[in-house]
């Protein structure tokens, strides 16, 4: 059942412009929200690429609005299979639907940030940068994270000093997972809760900035 995941293209949220052959950012969404919820910080993010908010595959099994990228209703959630079906919905989304672009850097809230990090190990060749706010890496082995050894692609991972929705274990596997599989930039927000703040976007641009001058780069 997990393979079978897809994402419905035709929800699509993309950014007014040129997309072929440009930089792209996807914009993976937290638990609940769907794929308008981080559309607010396209202003936030450098000109001249093309932006794509995807809606997550699920929906969450009582009332409410919104999808997710996983479930969270029980313990087997930390497990790293439903995180890693997600991830390969993602990586089937940008076969389908994002091909021309040039370069692709993903930016996740919360379960898209883990989704995100999960993409980047499953295919680490196919991601120039990873903005993770507010997510982890979910623990265990992946066949692609030795390779992340080597090629260390850029990540930035941003979370609050009061966010208390990320388990202390998950952030503290990822505070030494990311350090040995990425270069790795990022800060923690002194009194920020499960949400992303002005200086957070700020930083987030400044990242964004130095991937669209090494690509420049070649």
């Amino acid at each position: 059942m997990d393979d079978e995941l897809t994402i419905d293209d035709t929800v699509t949220r993309w950014a007014p412009g040129d997309r072929d052959g440009r930089p792209l950012v996807v914009l993976l969404h937290g638990y609940g929200a769907d794929e308008h919820d981080l559309f607010g910080v396209v202003p936030y993010l450098p000109d001249g690429i093309a932006v794509a908010s995807l809606a997550a595959p699920l929906t969450p099994p009582w009332p409410m609005p919104g999808r997710s990228w996983y479930p969270i209703e029980d313990l087997s959630s930390r497990s790293p299979e439903p995180t890693t079906a997600a991830a390969r919905a993602l990586l089937g989304w940008l076969d389908a639907a994002a091909s021309t672009a040039s370069s692709v850097a993903l930016l996740g809230f919360s379960q898209g940030a883990a989704v995100s990090l999960q993409a980047l190990r499953l295919a680490p060749e196919r991601f120039d940068a990873v903005v993770a706010l507010s997510g982890y890496a979910t623990p265990g082995d992946l066949p692609g994270d030795d390779e992340l050894r080597d090629l260390r692609p850029a990540v930035f991972w941003g979370r609050g000093t009061n966010d208390d929705v990320i388990p202390s274990d998950l952030i503290a596997h990822t505070a030494l997972w990311l350090p040995e599989h990425s270069d790795l930039s990022g800060r923690v927000y002194q009194g920020l809760t499960h949400s992303i703040s002005d200086d957070e976007l700020r930083d987030v641009r400044a990242f964004l900035d130095k991937w669209l001058e090494r690509i420049a780069a070649g």
